[in-house]
C-alpha cells in the first residue's frame, strides 16, 4: 500500500512540474485574491503610513487584482510583476484599503531578487526612489508614521530582496556544480572508452598483423598456411565482438552485440573480461608465433570486477608489446590470485623488448599505470635484471568467493 501511494505521489509530482510555470505560480495569487474578500482577513493586510481604513469600492478591486494576479508571472516576467504589485501596494496604502493581498509585496521582492537577471541595480535604485516618494505622500496624508517605522519597513523589504539574491546565487552555484560534474563524468567516460579501444584494438590488430606476415612464408606448407589464416580469422572475430561491446557502452539501446557480421560462430566475450581468461590471450599470442609460458597460482574468482579487468588488461598490453617489439622471444606470464590482491608479471627475453619503452607511444603502459593507481595498487614496467622487459602489477581486490 505504501509503495502504491508513493508511486501515485511521484506521478502527481511529476505531472505538477510538467505544467507551465505560470500555471504553477497562479494558485498563490488566487489565494491572496480570495483571502482579500474574506471578512476575517480583508483588513488584516500591511499598514504603512497610518492612513485610516476605507471600505472597499471599485478601485479596491483593481488594487487587489494588481497585488495578487501578477504573482502568476513573477518568474517569467519578474520586473513587470514587481512593478504591478508595487503600484497596487502604493494605492492600497494611500487609499487606506489595507487588503490581505498587500502581503504579496515581500513575496514579490523575494521572487524578483531570485529570478531577475538583468538591470538588478537599476531595479533597486528605482524601487528605492519610488518608495521614498510613497513615504513622502503617506507622511502628508497619514496619521504620523515615524521615520523609524518607514525605515524598518524598507529594511524588511531589502531583507526580502537580499534573500532572493542569495537564492539566485545558490541556484547558480548548484547549476555550475552540476555542469562541472557532467563535464568531468563525460571526460572520464571518454577516457575509459579510449583506453578500452586501445587495449582491444591494439592487441587484436597486432596479432592479426603478425599472423598475416607469417603467412607470407607458408605458401609451401598448405596445412600451416591454413592454420595461420584461421588464426587471423578467429582474431578478427574476437576484435569485432569486443568492439561491439564497447559500442554498446556508447549506445546501450542499440543491441546486445549479437548481430550478424561475424559469421555467427564467434564466441561471445564477456563485457568485463576476467583475469581467469588470461589463458585465452596466451593461446592467441602463441598462435601468432610468440612462445609464451603461462603460470597461474591460486584460484581465479568466480565473479569479475574492476581488479580482474585491470589485471586482464595488464597481461593483454604486455603480450601486445611482446608481439610488437620482441616477436619470437621467449615470454612468460605469471598470475597469482591472493585473498586481497591479484599479482601479474609478464617478462620477455631479448633486447627487442626494450623498444617498447623507447619506440612505442607509451599510451598503453601509461593507461595501465593510471588504472592500477586508481585501485591503490603498484605498477612497474622496465628492463629486467638479465635483459628483456618486465611488466609487474599488484592489483588490490576485495575478498570474494572462490570457485
Amino acid at each position: 500500500m505504501k509503495r502504491r501511494l508513493g508511486g501515485v505521489q511521484r506521478r502527481l509530482s511529476g505531472a505538477w512540474y510538467r505544467l507551465d510555470v505560470v500555471v504553477r505560480d497562479l494558485p498563490f495569487g488566487l489565494l491572496l485574491l480570495v483571502g482579500s474578500f474574506v471578512p476575517a482577513l480583508s483588513k488584516n493586510g500591511t499598514v504603512l503610513g497610518g492612513v485610516h481604513d476605507r471600505p472597499y469600492e471599485a478601485l479596491a478591486v483593481v488594487v487587489i487584482l494588481l497585488e495578487s494576479l501578477p504573482l502568476a508571472v513573477r518568474r517569467r516576467w519578474p520586473a513587470l510583476a514587481l512593478g504591478l504589485v508595487f503600484c497596487g501596494f502604493a494605492l492600497d496604502q494611500l487609499r487606506g484599503y489595507h487588503t490581505f493581498a498587500a502581503t504579496a509585496m515581500p513575496v514579490m521582492l523575494l521572487s524578483t531578487g531570485s529570478h531577475l537577471e538583468r538591470h538588478r541595480r537599476a531595479t533597486v535604485f528605482g524601487l528605492t526612489a519610488v518608495y521614498v516618494a510613497l513615504v513622502v505622500a503617506l507622511a502628508r496624508i497619514g496619521t504620523g508614521e515615524t521615520v523609524t517605522g518607514f525605515a524598518t519597513f524598507y529594511l524588511a523589504l531589502g531583507l526580502a530582496w537580499g534573500a532572493g539574491g542569495w537564492l539566485r546565487t545558490t541556484r547558480r552555484a548548484e547549476a555550475e556544480r552540476r555542469k562541472r560534474i557532467a563535464v568531468e563524468t563525460r571526460t572520464a567516460e571518454r577516457t575509459r572508452i579510449a583506453r578500452e579501444l586501445h587495449d582491444v584494438v591494439t592487441h587484436h590488430v597486432t596479432a592479426m598483423v603478425v599472423q598475416a606476415e607469417a603467412a607470407r612464408y607458408l605458401a609451401s606448407a598448405p596445412e600451416r598456411l591454413d592454420q595461420s589464416l584461421s588464426a587471423v580469422s578467429d582474431t578478427g572475430r574476437r576484435a569485432i565482438t569486443d568492439l561491439r561491446h564497447l559500442l554498446d557502452l556508447l549506445n546501450p539501446d542499440h543491441g546486445t552485440g549479437t548481430g550478424t557480421g561475424t559469421g555467427g560462430d564467434a564466441p561471445a566475450e564477456p563485457r568485463t573480461p576476467a583475469v581467469g581468461r588470461v589463458l585465452t590471450l596466451v593461446e592467441q599470442t602463441r598462435r601468432a608465433g610468440q612462445p609464451v609460458e603461462f603460470t597461474e597460482e591460486g584460484t581465479p574468482p568466480v565473479s569479475t570486477g574492476s581488479a580482474d579487468l585491470v589485471a586482464y588488461r595488464v597481461v593483454q598490453e604486455a603480450l601486445t608489446n611482446a608481439l610488437k617489439y620482441a616477436h619470437g622471444s621467449r615470454t612468460s606470464v605469471m598470475v597469482r590470485h591472493g585473498e586481497r590482491e591479484i599479482t601479474v608479471e609478464v617478462s620477455t627475453d631479448g633486447t627487442g623488448s626494450r623498444a617498447a619503452a623507447v619506440g612505442g607511444s607509451g599510451r598503453g603502459l601509461a593507461g595501465l599505470r593510471e588504472r592500477v593507481d586508481v585501485l591503490g595498487g603498484d605498477f612497474s614496467a622496465g628492463p629486467g635484471a638479465g635483459g628483456g622487459f618486465v611488466v609487474r602489477a599488484r592489483v588490490p581486490a576485495p575478498a570474494r568467493s572462490r570457485s
